[in-house]
């Protein structure tokens, strides 16, 4: 859902970087996991600041406890988040899948999922390879996203894998 950059000001508020597609919606989720699972955090949204939000933390009240936070990742629970429409995935649902071509060959497993700016990547790691191939997670190039059967089908363009 988001990370902590670090402490803002000096009163335990922290300035929370949000990864949800409205940035305001981090704050209504409830309640936000550590990905360790072991720490749990209330959260309250201040100002906009750069790259993020003024935020209070639930337990966290001077500026040490929240500079120590600096760099958790923070996570809700998956019942939570709001069902989405038939062509879209959550990136945590796609990790893991496998890829197979569009004649049923086997291309590897999805490792990440990345986005640099223009578009989603999916990055596709195979046993047999050395490195990882970068999919564009486009219509054209991966038709088919089967979550149920664990799967994806994808039609990368030509010398894309060799």
């Amino acid at each position: 859902m988001g990370a902590v950059a670090g402490a803002y000001g000096v009163r335990g508020e922290v300035r929370l970087k949000s990864f949800c597609a409205d940035p305001e919606a981090i704050g209504s989720y409830g309640p936000l996991w550590s990905e360790d699972g072991a720490r749990s955090f209330e959260v309250t949204l201040g100002a906009p600041v750069a790259q993020g939000f003024a935020a209070r933390l639930g337990g966290v009240t001077t500026r040490e406890q929240a500079d120590a936070l600096r760099g958790i990742r923070l996570f809700v629970d998956r019942d939570r988040l709001p069902s989405l429409p038939d062509d879209e995935f959550y990136h945590a649902d796609l990790i893991g899948l496998e890829v197979f071509d569009t004649g049923g060959a086997s291309l590897g497993r999805v490792k990440a999922v990345l986005n640099h700016g223009a578009s989603d990547l999916l990055e596709v790691v195979s046993p047999g390879q050395k490195g990882a191939v970068l999919l564009p997670f486009t219509r054209v190039i991966v038709p088919t996203v089967d979550l149920a059967a664990g799967r994806i089908v994808a039609d990368p363009p030509e010398g894309l894998l060799e």
